[in-house]
Protein backbone atom coordinates (compact mmCIF):
# COMPACT_ATOMS: atom_id res chain seq x y z
CA UNK A 1 0.00 0.00 0.00
CA UNK A 2 1.25 3.60 -0.93
CA UNK A 3 0.46 6.17 1.37
CA UNK A 4 0.96 9.45 -0.59
CA UNK A 5 0.77 9.65 -4.27
CA UNK A 6 1.03 13.14 -6.36
CA UNK A 7 -0.38 13.04 -9.66
CA UNK A 8 -1.63 15.19 -12.84
CA UNK A 9 -4.81 14.73 -13.68
CA UNK A 10 -5.22 16.56 -17.62
CA UNK A 11 -8.75 16.88 -17.41
CA UNK A 12 -10.32 18.29 -20.97
CA UNK A 13 -13.86 19.86 -21.99
CA UNK A 14 -14.51 21.36 -24.87
CA UNK A 15 -14.72 24.95 -23.44
CA UNK A 16 -11.59 24.76 -21.69
CA UNK A 17 -8.65 22.58 -20.39
CA UNK A 18 -7.52 22.61 -17.11
CA UNK A 19 -4.16 20.59 -15.70
CA UNK A 20 -4.60 19.58 -11.87
CA UNK A 21 -2.04 18.39 -9.21
CA UNK A 22 -3.61 15.80 -7.41
CA UNK A 23 -2.54 14.34 -3.80
CA UNK A 24 -3.88 11.06 -2.88
CA UNK A 25 -3.79 9.46 0.48
CA UNK A 26 -5.38 7.32 3.16
CA UNK A 27 -7.22 10.80 4.26
CA UNK A 28 -6.30 13.05 1.80
CA UNK A 29 -7.95 14.04 -1.71
CA UNK A 30 -6.81 17.22 -2.83
CA UNK A 31 -6.51 19.31 -6.23
CA UNK A 32 -4.35 22.32 -7.55
CA UNK A 33 -5.61 23.77 -10.48
CA UNK A 34 -2.06 24.32 -12.00
CA UNK A 35 -2.77 25.28 -15.66
CA UNK A 36 -6.06 26.34 -17.09
CA UNK A 37 -6.53 27.28 -21.50
CA UNK A 38 -9.56 28.12 -23.32
CA UNK A 39 -10.29 25.51 -25.85
CA UNK A 40 -13.18 25.35 -28.45
CA UNK A 41 -13.89 24.59 -32.06
CA UNK A 42 -12.14 26.93 -34.98
CA UNK A 43 -13.97 27.22 -38.32
CA UNK A 44 -11.98 27.03 -41.06
CA UNK A 45 -13.52 26.83 -44.65
CA UNK A 46 -16.76 26.36 -43.33
CA UNK A 47 -15.93 23.35 -41.30
CA UNK A 48 -15.52 23.18 -37.37
CA UNK A 49 -11.78 22.07 -35.97
CA UNK A 50 -10.02 21.05 -32.86
CA UNK A 51 -6.91 22.63 -32.39
CA UNK A 52 -5.41 19.43 -31.07
CA UNK A 53 -1.58 20.11 -31.29
CA UNK A 54 -2.60 23.49 -29.27
CA UNK A 55 -4.12 21.20 -26.31
CA UNK A 56 -1.00 19.14 -26.68
CA UNK A 57 1.01 21.75 -26.32
CA UNK A 58 -0.94 23.40 -23.80
CA UNK A 59 -0.87 19.71 -22.14
CA UNK A 60 2.86 19.46 -21.70
CA UNK A 61 2.65 23.42 -20.76
CA UNK A 62 0.91 22.05 -17.52
CA UNK A 63 2.89 19.07 -16.92
CA UNK A 64 5.63 20.60 -16.53
CA UNK A 65 4.12 23.09 -14.15
CA UNK A 66 3.06 19.96 -12.05
CA UNK A 67 6.67 18.12 -12.28
CA UNK A 68 7.76 21.75 -10.89
CA UNK A 69 5.48 21.84 -7.93
CA UNK A 70 6.92 18.38 -6.55
CA UNK A 71 6.64 14.54 -7.67
CA UNK A 72 5.20 13.24 -10.19
CA UNK A 73 3.92 9.76 -10.23
CA UNK A 74 1.35 9.50 -12.76
CA UNK A 75 -0.95 11.22 -15.60
CA UNK A 76 -4.00 10.42 -16.43
CA UNK A 77 -6.06 12.54 -19.31
CA UNK A 78 -10.30 12.39 -19.30
CA UNK A 79 -11.76 14.56 -22.15
CA UNK A 80 -15.28 14.83 -23.72
CA UNK A 81 -16.08 11.69 -26.04
CA UNK A 82 -16.92 10.70 -29.96
CA UNK A 83 -14.18 13.10 -31.63
CA UNK A 84 -11.19 11.36 -33.17
CA UNK A 85 -8.00 11.56 -34.96
CA UNK A 86 -6.73 9.84 -37.93
CA UNK A 87 -2.88 8.56 -38.57
CA UNK A 88 -1.44 7.43 -41.30
CA UNK A 89 0.91 4.58 -41.72
CA UNK A 90 4.00 6.95 -40.25
CA UNK A 91 2.19 7.26 -36.99
CA UNK A 92 1.32 11.33 -38.64
CA UNK A 93 -1.77 12.66 -37.79
CA UNK A 94 -3.89 13.10 -41.17
CA UNK A 95 -5.20 16.78 -40.78
CA UNK A 96 -7.33 18.43 -37.95
CA UNK A 97 -10.01 16.39 -35.92
CA UNK A 98 -13.34 17.77 -36.94
CA UNK A 99 -15.30 18.82 -33.76
CA UNK A 100 -18.23 17.19 -33.22
CA UNK A 101 -20.68 20.60 -33.91
CA UNK A 102 -19.47 20.82 -37.12
CA UNK A 103 -22.50 19.99 -39.65
CA UNK A 104 -20.92 17.10 -41.27
CA UNK A 105 -22.50 14.65 -40.19
CA UNK A 106 -26.39 16.58 -40.99
CA UNK A 107 -28.75 13.80 -42.41
CA UNK A 108 -26.28 10.63 -41.68
CA UNK A 109 -28.16 8.64 -38.73
CA UNK A 110 -31.02 8.73 -41.61
CA UNK A 111 -28.68 7.08 -43.85
CA UNK A 112 -27.46 4.94 -41.49
CA UNK A 113 -30.72 3.75 -40.42
CA UNK A 114 -31.22 2.68 -44.18
CA UNK A 115 -28.04 0.37 -44.14
CA UNK A 116 -28.97 -1.04 -39.97
CA UNK A 117 -32.09 -1.46 -39.01
CA UNK A 118 -32.06 1.05 -35.67
CA UNK A 119 -33.16 -1.51 -32.85
CA UNK A 120 -30.36 -3.57 -34.18
CA UNK A 121 -27.81 -1.22 -33.66
CA UNK A 122 -29.30 -0.24 -30.44
CA UNK A 123 -29.14 -4.27 -29.81
CA UNK A 124 -25.52 -4.41 -30.41
CA UNK A 125 -24.13 -0.94 -29.06
CA UNK A 126 -26.72 0.68 -26.57
CA UNK A 127 -25.85 4.08 -27.70
CA UNK A 128 -28.47 7.20 -27.67
CA UNK A 129 -28.24 8.29 -31.24
CA UNK A 130 -26.39 11.67 -31.67
CA UNK A 131 -25.96 13.23 -35.14
CA UNK A 132 -22.30 13.64 -33.93
CA UNK A 133 -21.76 9.74 -32.68
CA UNK A 134 -18.28 8.94 -34.15
CA UNK A 135 -19.72 6.49 -36.55
CA UNK A 136 -21.65 9.02 -37.92
CA UNK A 137 -18.44 11.27 -38.36
CA UNK A 138 -17.18 8.43 -39.92
CA UNK A 139 -19.56 7.45 -42.46
CA UNK A 140 -19.83 11.21 -43.15
CA UNK A 141 -16.30 11.20 -43.96
CA UNK A 142 -16.34 7.99 -46.67
CA UNK A 143 -14.33 8.63 -49.76
CA UNK A 144 -12.31 11.66 -48.09
CA UNK A 145 -8.39 11.20 -48.79
CA UNK A 146 -7.89 11.05 -45.22
CA UNK A 147 -10.09 8.02 -44.27
CA UNK A 148 -8.82 6.10 -47.23
CA UNK A 149 -5.06 7.04 -45.93
CA UNK A 150 -6.01 6.68 -42.15
CA UNK A 151 -4.17 3.45 -40.74
CA UNK A 152 -5.27 4.16 -36.87
CA UNK A 153 -8.29 5.76 -35.44
CA UNK A 154 -7.43 7.52 -32.16
CA UNK A 155 -10.17 9.11 -29.99
CA UNK A 156 -8.69 12.23 -28.56
CA UNK A 157 -7.69 11.52 -25.02
CA UNK A 158 -6.21 8.36 -26.69
CA UNK A 159 -4.20 10.57 -29.10
CA UNK A 160 -2.83 12.93 -26.88
CA UNK A 161 -1.63 9.58 -24.89
CA UNK A 162 0.09 8.06 -28.08
CA UNK A 163 1.82 11.65 -28.43
CA UNK A 164 3.31 11.34 -24.41
CA UNK A 165 3.72 7.24 -25.05
CA UNK A 166 4.30 6.33 -28.46
CA UNK A 167 1.07 3.79 -27.34
CA UNK A 168 -2.07 2.98 -29.78
CA UNK A 169 -4.83 2.29 -28.22
CA UNK A 170 -8.38 2.89 -27.51
CA UNK A 171 -9.93 3.41 -23.62
CA UNK A 172 -13.16 1.20 -23.08
CA UNK A 173 -15.40 3.83 -21.65
CA UNK A 174 -14.87 6.53 -24.52
CA UNK A 175 -14.92 3.47 -26.83
CA UNK A 176 -18.39 2.87 -25.67
CA UNK A 177 -19.03 6.17 -27.00
CA UNK A 178 -18.69 5.56 -30.75
CA UNK A 179 -21.51 3.19 -31.86
CA UNK A 180 -19.11 0.81 -32.83
CA UNK A 181 -18.39 -1.01 -29.50
CA UNK A 182 -20.50 -3.74 -28.86
CA UNK A 183 -21.93 -3.06 -24.97
CA UNK A 184 -22.16 -7.02 -24.35
CA UNK A 185 -19.44 -8.16 -25.02
CA UNK A 186 -16.87 -4.98 -24.47
CA UNK A 187 -15.48 -5.57 -27.85
CA UNK A 188 -15.47 -3.61 -30.83
CA UNK A 189 -18.19 -4.61 -33.54
CA UNK A 190 -16.47 -5.73 -36.88
CA UNK A 191 -18.87 -6.71 -38.06
CA UNK A 192 -21.08 -3.56 -37.80
CA UNK A 193 -17.99 -1.56 -39.24
CA UNK A 194 -18.53 -3.97 -42.08
CA UNK A 195 -21.81 -3.63 -42.73
CA UNK A 196 -21.32 0.26 -42.56
CA UNK A 197 -18.44 0.02 -45.20
CA UNK A 198 -16.24 1.69 -42.59
CA UNK A 199 -12.47 0.43 -42.54
CA UNK A 200 -12.54 -1.42 -39.23
CA UNK A 201 -8.92 -2.30 -39.41
CA UNK A 202 -8.42 1.28 -38.19
CA UNK A 203 -10.06 0.75 -34.42
CA UNK A 204 -6.88 0.49 -32.29
CA UNK A 205 -6.91 -2.53 -29.49
CA UNK A 206 -8.78 -1.71 -26.11
CA UNK A 207 -7.44 -0.98 -22.64
CA UNK A 208 -9.53 -0.92 -19.31
CA UNK A 209 -9.38 1.98 -17.39
CA UNK A 210 -6.62 1.60 -14.12
CA UNK A 211 -4.33 0.30 -16.93
CA UNK A 212 -0.73 1.77 -17.40
CA UNK A 213 -0.33 2.36 -20.78
CA UNK A 214 3.53 3.18 -21.06
CA UNK A 215 6.39 5.75 -19.28
CA UNK A 216 6.56 8.89 -21.01
CA UNK A 217 8.70 8.98 -24.31
CA UNK A 218 12.18 10.37 -23.38
CA UNK A 219 11.73 13.42 -25.69
CA UNK A 220 8.25 14.19 -23.54
CA UNK A 221 9.99 13.93 -20.41
CA UNK A 222 12.19 16.18 -20.95
CA UNK A 223 10.02 18.50 -22.43
CA UNK A 224 8.48 18.75 -19.26
CA UNK A 225 11.52 18.81 -17.00
CA UNK A 226 11.46 14.96 -15.72
CA UNK A 227 14.67 12.59 -15.38
CA UNK A 228 14.78 10.70 -18.74
CA UNK A 229 15.46 6.77 -17.90
CA UNK A 230 13.90 3.78 -16.27
CA UNK A 231 11.01 3.57 -14.51
CA UNK A 232 9.41 6.89 -15.82
CA UNK A 233 6.80 8.40 -15.06
CA UNK A 234 3.90 5.94 -16.25
CA UNK A 235 0.70 7.28 -18.27
CA UNK A 236 -2.22 5.63 -17.05
CA UNK A 237 -5.69 5.20 -18.73
CA UNK A 238 -7.78 6.33 -16.40
CA UNK A 239 -11.90 6.75 -17.40
CA UNK A 240 -10.91 8.69 -20.04
CA UNK A 241 -14.21 9.41 -21.05
CA UNK A 242 -14.98 12.52 -18.71
CA UNK A 243 -18.27 11.58 -17.72
CA UNK A 244 -16.99 8.37 -16.94
CA UNK A 245 -14.26 9.44 -14.53
CA UNK A 246 -17.19 11.91 -13.28
CA UNK A 247 -19.29 9.01 -12.12
CA UNK A 248 -16.20 7.77 -10.30
CA UNK A 249 -16.35 10.85 -8.03
CA UNK A 250 -19.85 10.49 -7.04
CA UNK A 251 -19.74 10.81 -3.44
CA UNK A 252 -22.91 8.23 -2.58
CA UNK A 253 -22.73 6.51 0.20
CA UNK A 254 -24.79 3.38 0.06
CA UNK A 255 -27.83 5.79 -0.92
CA UNK A 256 -30.12 4.51 -4.54
CA UNK A 257 -29.27 7.49 -6.52
CA UNK A 258 -28.70 9.13 -9.45
CA UNK A 259 -26.34 11.47 -10.99
CA UNK A 260 -26.47 14.73 -13.01
CA UNK A 261 -22.81 15.24 -14.31
CA UNK A 262 -23.62 18.62 -15.36
CA UNK A 263 -21.54 21.35 -17.21
CA UNK A 264 -21.34 21.97 -20.81
CA UNK A 265 -23.24 18.54 -21.58
CA UNK A 266 -25.63 17.35 -18.67
CA UNK A 267 -25.28 13.75 -18.19
CA UNK A 268 -28.41 12.59 -16.53
CA UNK A 269 -28.34 8.93 -15.44
CA UNK A 270 -27.70 5.70 -12.94
CA UNK A 271 -24.88 3.42 -12.43
CA UNK A 272 -25.83 0.30 -13.59
CA UNK A 273 -24.03 -3.83 -13.57
CA UNK A 274 -25.58 -4.38 -16.83
CA UNK A 275 -26.91 -2.81 -20.13
CA UNK A 276 -30.43 -1.62 -20.29
CA UNK A 277 -31.10 -3.21 -24.22
CA UNK A 278 -34.60 -2.75 -24.41
CA UNK A 279 -36.83 -1.58 -27.33
CA UNK A 280 -38.54 0.93 -24.64
CA UNK A 281 -34.75 2.29 -23.89
CA UNK A 282 -34.10 3.04 -27.11
CA UNK A 283 -37.08 4.91 -28.16
CA UNK A 284 -36.35 7.02 -25.13
CA UNK A 285 -32.79 7.36 -26.67
CA UNK A 286 -30.88 6.25 -23.57
CA UNK A 287 -27.48 5.48 -23.73
CA UNK A 288 -25.68 2.69 -22.01
CA UNK A 289 -21.99 3.81 -21.80
CA UNK A 290 -19.04 2.08 -20.49
CA UNK A 291 -17.93 2.53 -16.83
CA UNK A 292 -14.72 1.85 -14.22
CA UNK A 293 -14.80 -1.38 -13.16
CA UNK A 294 -17.00 -2.79 -15.57
CA UNK A 295 -20.16 -0.34 -14.66
CA UNK A 296 -22.44 0.41 -17.32
CA UNK A 297 -23.31 4.39 -17.37
CA UNK A 298 -27.19 3.81 -18.38
CA UNK A 299 -27.82 7.90 -19.01
CA UNK A 300 -29.49 10.71 -21.62
CA UNK A 301 -27.36 13.55 -23.00
CA UNK A 302 -29.16 16.11 -22.16
CA UNK A 303 -28.16 19.91 -23.42
CA UNK A 304 -26.42 21.24 -20.66
CA UNK A 305 -25.00 24.72 -19.19
CA UNK A 306 -23.54 25.05 -23.03
CA UNK A 307 -27.03 27.10 -23.37
CA UNK A 308 -26.29 29.50 -20.89
CA UNK A 309 -22.68 30.20 -21.58
CA UNK A 310 -23.47 30.99 -25.40
CA UNK A 311 -25.59 33.20 -24.18
CA UNK A 312 -23.57 35.05 -21.73
CA UNK A 313 -20.98 35.06 -24.81
CA UNK A 314 -23.13 36.55 -26.71
CA UNK A 315 -24.34 39.36 -24.34
CA UNK A 316 -20.91 39.93 -24.03
CA UNK A 317 -20.42 40.31 -27.85
CA UNK A 318 -22.93 42.61 -27.63
CA UNK A 319 -21.10 44.68 -25.55
CA UNK A 320 -23.86 44.20 -22.38
CA UNK A 321 -22.06 44.64 -18.64
CA UNK A 322 -23.02 40.87 -17.67
CA UNK A 323 -21.49 38.90 -14.84
CA UNK A 324 -23.14 35.35 -14.19
CA UNK A 325 -23.72 35.88 -10.26
CA UNK A 326 -25.84 39.49 -11.59
CA UNK A 327 -27.25 37.38 -14.29
CA UNK A 328 -28.54 34.10 -11.86
CA UNK A 329 -29.24 36.79 -8.92
CA UNK A 330 -31.86 38.24 -11.35
CA UNK A 331 -33.08 34.79 -12.71
CA UNK A 332 -33.78 33.84 -9.01
CA UNK A 333 -36.33 36.53 -8.70
CA UNK A 334 -38.10 35.81 -11.92
CA UNK A 335 -41.03 34.51 -12.54
CA UNK A 336 -40.90 30.56 -11.63
CA UNK A 337 -41.95 28.25 -14.84
CA UNK A 338 -42.66 31.31 -16.77
CA UNK A 339 -41.48 30.10 -19.71
CA UNK A 340 -40.29 26.83 -20.47
CA UNK A 341 -38.85 25.26 -23.54
CA UNK A 342 -37.36 21.54 -24.81
CA UNK A 343 -34.03 22.09 -24.06
CA UNK A 344 -32.73 19.40 -26.18
CA UNK A 345 -34.04 21.01 -29.22
CA UNK A 346 -31.68 20.50 -31.97
CA UNK A 347 -31.67 24.34 -32.68
CA UNK A 348 -29.69 24.57 -29.42
CA UNK A 349 -26.37 22.52 -30.87
CA UNK A 350 -24.51 24.81 -33.18
CA UNK A 351 -22.44 27.50 -30.97
CA UNK A 352 -23.90 30.89 -31.16
CA UNK A 353 -23.20 33.68 -33.93
CA UNK A 354 -23.64 37.46 -34.67
CA UNK A 355 -26.46 36.14 -37.18
CA UNK A 356 -27.28 33.24 -34.80
CA UNK A 357 -27.70 34.66 -31.31
CA UNK A 358 -28.29 31.81 -28.39
CA UNK A 359 -31.04 33.83 -26.71
CA UNK A 360 -32.56 34.68 -30.27
CA UNK A 361 -32.81 30.73 -30.58
CA UNK A 362 -34.78 30.58 -27.67
CA UNK A 363 -36.81 33.19 -27.67
CA UNK A 364 -37.93 31.28 -30.96
CA UNK A 365 -38.46 27.92 -29.35
CA UNK A 366 -40.41 29.70 -26.98
CA UNK A 367 -42.62 31.33 -29.84
CA UNK A 368 -43.03 28.29 -31.51
CA UNK A 369 -44.49 26.81 -28.60
CA UNK A 370 -46.53 29.58 -27.53
CA UNK A 371 -44.83 30.35 -24.34
CA UNK A 372 -44.29 33.44 -23.19
CA UNK A 373 -41.29 34.86 -24.41
CA UNK A 374 -38.45 36.12 -22.27
CA UNK A 375 -37.21 38.92 -22.93
CA UNK A 376 -34.22 40.31 -20.61
CA UNK A 377 -31.60 38.44 -19.64
CA UNK A 378 -32.93 37.40 -16.16
CA UNK A 379 -35.83 35.46 -17.96
CA UNK A 380 -33.58 33.89 -20.32
CA UNK A 381 -31.73 32.34 -17.47
CA UNK A 382 -34.19 31.32 -16.04
CA UNK A 383 -36.37 30.04 -18.92
CA UNK A 384 -32.53 27.79 -19.56
CA UNK A 385 -32.55 27.08 -15.76
CA UNK A 386 -36.37 26.33 -15.44
CA UNK A 387 -36.04 23.83 -18.67
CA UNK A 388 -32.79 22.37 -17.55
CA UNK A 389 -34.34 21.02 -13.89
CA UNK A 390 -37.10 20.14 -16.25
CA UNK A 391 -35.04 17.84 -18.45
CA UNK A 392 -33.41 16.10 -15.70
CA UNK A 393 -36.95 15.53 -13.76
CA UNK A 394 -37.52 14.15 -17.30
CA UNK A 395 -34.27 11.54 -17.70
CA UNK A 396 -34.16 10.91 -13.82
CA UNK A 397 -37.73 9.42 -13.72
CA UNK A 398 -37.87 7.92 -17.28
CA UNK A 399 -34.03 5.99 -16.51
CA UNK A 400 -35.19 4.78 -13.00
CA UNK A 401 -38.71 3.43 -14.68
CA UNK A 402 -36.34 1.86 -17.63
CA UNK A 403 -33.96 -0.10 -15.43
CA UNK A 404 -36.28 -0.91 -12.39
CA UNK A 405 -34.68 1.43 -10.40
CA UNK A 406 -35.42 3.36 -7.71
CA UNK A 407 -33.38 6.15 -5.82
CA UNK A 408 -33.37 8.55 -2.73
CA UNK A 409 -31.20 11.09 -3.74
CA UNK A 410 -29.99 13.20 -6.69
CA UNK A 411 -25.74 13.93 -6.93
CA UNK A 412 -25.23 16.86 -8.82
CA UNK A 413 -21.32 17.02 -9.47
CA UNK A 414 -19.42 18.83 -11.98
CA UNK A 415 -19.92 23.04 -12.59
CA UNK A 416 -23.35 22.81 -12.36
CA UNK A 417 -23.45 21.58 -8.71
CA UNK A 418 -21.63 25.32 -8.12
CA UNK A 419 -24.88 26.72 -9.28
CA UNK A 420 -26.94 26.96 -6.24
CA UNK A 421 -30.10 27.79 -8.34
CA UNK A 422 -30.35 25.35 -10.86
CA UNK A 423 -29.53 22.49 -7.97
CA UNK A 424 -32.82 23.93 -5.96
CA UNK A 425 -34.68 24.19 -9.02
CA UNK A 426 -33.23 19.99 -9.73
CA UNK A 427 -34.58 19.16 -6.10
CA UNK A 428 -37.58 20.66 -6.44
CA UNK A 429 -38.49 19.26 -10.02
CA UNK A 430 -37.70 16.12 -9.00
CA UNK A 431 -39.08 15.89 -5.34
CA UNK A 432 -35.96 14.67 -4.29
CA UNK A 433 -32.65 15.60 -2.31
CA UNK A 434 -30.15 16.94 -4.24
CA UNK A 435 -26.74 16.45 -2.94
CA UNK A 436 -24.13 19.25 -4.52
CA UNK A 437 -20.58 18.53 -5.28
CA UNK A 438 -17.96 17.85 -5.77
CA UNK A 439 -17.35 20.60 -8.72
CA UNK A 440 -14.18 18.73 -9.94
CA UNK A 441 -15.76 14.77 -10.14
CA UNK A 442 -13.93 14.22 -13.13
CA UNK A 443 -10.50 15.25 -12.25
CA UNK A 444 -11.00 13.48 -9.05
CA UNK A 445 -12.17 10.79 -10.28
CA UNK A 446 -9.25 10.51 -12.97
CA UNK A 447 -7.06 10.99 -9.90
CA UNK A 448 -8.58 8.41 -7.56
CA UNK A 449 -7.95 5.49 -10.48
CA UNK A 450 -4.58 6.23 -11.42
CA UNK A 451 -4.03 6.28 -7.42
CA UNK A 452 -5.37 2.87 -7.41
CA UNK A 453 -3.24 1.52 -10.19
CA UNK A 454 -0.04 2.77 -8.67
CA UNK A 455 -0.84 0.64 -4.76
CA UNK A 456 -3.35 3.72 -3.00
CA UNK A 457 -5.77 1.19 -0.99
CA UNK A 458 -9.34 1.71 -3.30
CA UNK A 459 -9.82 -1.26 -3.82
CA UNK A 460 -13.57 -0.33 -4.98
CA UNK A 461 -15.87 2.29 -6.03
CA UNK A 462 -17.15 2.06 -3.03
CA UNK A 463 -13.50 3.08 -1.42
CA UNK A 464 -12.89 5.89 -4.06
CA UNK A 465 -16.44 7.53 -2.96
CA UNK A 466 -15.75 7.27 0.86
CA UNK A 467 -12.56 9.40 0.49
CA UNK A 468 -14.35 11.77 -1.57
CA UNK A 469 -17.03 12.17 1.03
CA UNK A 470 -14.45 12.17 3.42
CA UNK A 471 -12.01 15.17 1.90
CA UNK A 472 -15.22 17.20 0.13
CA UNK A 473 -17.93 19.67 1.26
CA UNK A 474 -21.50 18.68 0.14
CA UNK A 475 -24.56 20.68 -0.52
CA UNK A 476 -28.10 19.35 0.06
CA UNK A 477 -30.99 20.88 -1.54
CA UNK A 478 -34.14 19.84 0.07
CA UNK A 479 -37.40 19.96 -2.52
CA UNK A 480 -39.53 22.46 -2.24
CA UNK A 481 -43.38 23.05 -2.99
CA UNK A 482 -45.24 25.60 -4.57
CA UNK A 483 -44.39 25.57 -8.30
CA UNK A 484 -46.28 23.14 -10.56
CA UNK A 485 -43.72 21.51 -12.22
CA UNK A 486 -46.55 18.67 -13.49
CA UNK A 487 -47.93 20.79 -15.71
CA UNK A 488 -44.91 22.62 -16.64
CA UNK A 489 -43.28 18.98 -17.92
CA UNK A 490 -46.72 18.84 -19.79
CA UNK A 491 -46.25 22.57 -21.77
CA UNK A 492 -43.06 20.97 -22.54
CA UNK A 493 -45.31 18.32 -24.87
CA UNK A 494 -46.76 14.96 -24.17
CA UNK A 495 -43.71 13.06 -25.54
CA UNK A 496 -41.64 14.98 -23.05
CA UNK A 497 -43.53 15.07 -19.73
CA UNK A 498 -42.37 12.18 -18.55
CA UNK A 499 -44.15 10.80 -14.87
Amino acid sequence: MTDQLRVAAVDLGATSGRVMAAEVGPDLLRLEEVHRFANGGVPVRGSLFWDVVGIHRETLAGLRKVALGGSLDGIGIDSWAVDYGLLDRDGELLGNPYSHRDARTVGVPERVAGLVDAGEMYAITGLQELPFNTVFQLVAATGTAALESAETLLLLPDLLTYWLTGEIGAERTNASTTGLYDVRSRTWSVDLAKRLSLPWGILPPLRDPGSVVAPLLPAVAQAIGQAVGEPGVPVIAVGSHDTASAVVGVPADGERFAYVSSGTWSLVGLELDGPVLSEDARLANFTNEGGVDGTVRFLKNVMGLWVLSESVRTWAAQGLTVDLPTLLSGAAHAAPLRTVVDIDDPSLLPPATAADQMPERLRALARAAGEPVPESPAEVVRTILDSLALAYRRNVRRACELAGREIDVVHVVGGGSQNALLCQLTADACGLPVLAGPAEAAALGNALVQARTLGADLPDLAAMRALVRRTHDLVRYEPRGGADWDAAARRVGPLKAGA
